[in-house]
């Protein structure tokens, strides 16, 4: 008893982070979650007590087990976007709430989480485990069932595929972001196509996702094609509500006070780079998890 409620207070510490190993490897809070409940389940019925290094033992099965997950998803996305967006972590302005405070350090954008959709599972575990957690190659091995080099080339290949997507980081000033929002939502609702565009980089990539039995993603390239699109979609019965979406500039769009939509924002030198959408009601409710919820 005593050694598995010191086990339980090891695990407890270390949740946040296995939290935030999870969803970056899965880009799905619930799945993130799921992860986590079964690292739990697998340590306690494993001897810990020889155990030099227990974060690393807890991190290893976490990896694992996501890595497990990628392989047995349906379809994995390719080069080209084509499912639907990675759950996003939303957090209130000012601050946000303690429960995210781990997922959100050393914060993910959703852009870069569609970027890791489109690598394989093995790509995906080497990249995020050494690039993002720093972790030696010598301990992805592993994990991986492979050796040190072989993992560092799946973690390069990674890496050249990102750097390939053209996925800026985004501008470390929240306001500044906001502004750049706020500003392509004014245009919108005005109609102002050409003010529109001048916000918009020239390669702006909008990915929208309205969830449903059947494909209802799409990817909109350009600054004249997103400007067309988001004139189309602005609707003044809307309340826009600023949030943190992972991180950076976004809105949760509510109608009568129900979220409908959730929108992030990638702002680069002054100009919008990238736009995620979620038009899914259902599961934007789930996500924003009744942030909106009437009194």
């Amino acid at each position: 008893m005593q050694e598995h409620n010191w086990l339980a207070t090891q695990f407890e510490s270390q949740r946040g982070h296995l939290r935030s190993v999870a969803y970056r490897m899965l880009g799905s809070t619930a799945e993130a979650e799921d992860a986590v409940q079964d690292t739990w389940l697998r340590v306690t019925n494993a001897k810990a007590a020889d155990i030099e290094n227990i974060q690393g033992w807890f991190t290893t099965i976490t990896a694992r087990i996501c890595l497990n997950m990628l392989r047995s998803r349906n379809t994995r996305r390719e080069e080209a976007f084509d499912g639907e967006l990675p759950d996003p972590v939303i957090s209130a302005i000012p601050g946000s709430r303690p429960e995210e405070e781990a997922v959100m350090a050393d914060s993910v954008s959703l852009a870069l989480l569609v970027v890791l959709d489109t690598l394989s599972p093995s790509e995906r575990l080497a990249f995020v485990m050494h690039d993002i957690f720093d972790v030696p190659f010598d301990e992805i091995a592993p994990m991986l069932e492979r050796t040190p080099a072989a993992a560092r080339q799946l973690a390069s290949r990674a890496r050249r595929r990102i750097k390939g997507a053209d996925s800026p980081a985004p501008d470390v000033d929240i306001p500044r972001q906001q502004e750049v929002m706020n500003a392509f939502f004014l245009a919108a609702r005005e109609g102002n196509f050409d003010r529109l565009v001048s916000v918009l980089h020239e390669d702006v990539i909008l990915r929208t996702d309205f969830g449903g039995r059947q494909k209802t993603t799409s990817t909109v390239r350009g600054a004249e094609a997103v400007a067309s699109q988001a004139i189309m979609f602005a609707n003044p019965a809307a309340t826009l509500n600023p949030v943190l979406v992972n991180g950076g500039a976004g809105v949760v769009v509510t109608v009568a006070d129900r979220p409908v939509a959730i929108m992030g924002f990638t702002v680069n030198g002054g100009k919008i780079t990238g736009i995620e959408a979620i038009g899914d009601i259902a599961r934007v409710n789930r996500i924003t998890g009744g942030m909106f919820a009437r009194e």
